[in-house]
């Protein structure tokens, strides 16, 4: 997966979840990352208007 604009690196995602207790190391934080840019991604599609007919 690759995605251009990425904001966090792993190294400041590793740090991030350190601090709230979560030990993850290089590949797992990768992975998080990788499923929160696809969750952001499919979140931030425009919803389709249903249009109703009489």
């Amino acid at each position: 997966m690759n995605f251009i604009d990425k904001n966090v690196s792993v190294e400041q995602a590793i740090i991030l979840l350190a601090k709230k207790g979560v030990q993850v190391n290089e590949k797992e934080a990768k992975i998080i990352l990788e499923l929160l840019y696809l969750v952001s991604k499919s979140y931030n599609k425009p919803k389709e208007e249903k249009i109703l007919e009489p």
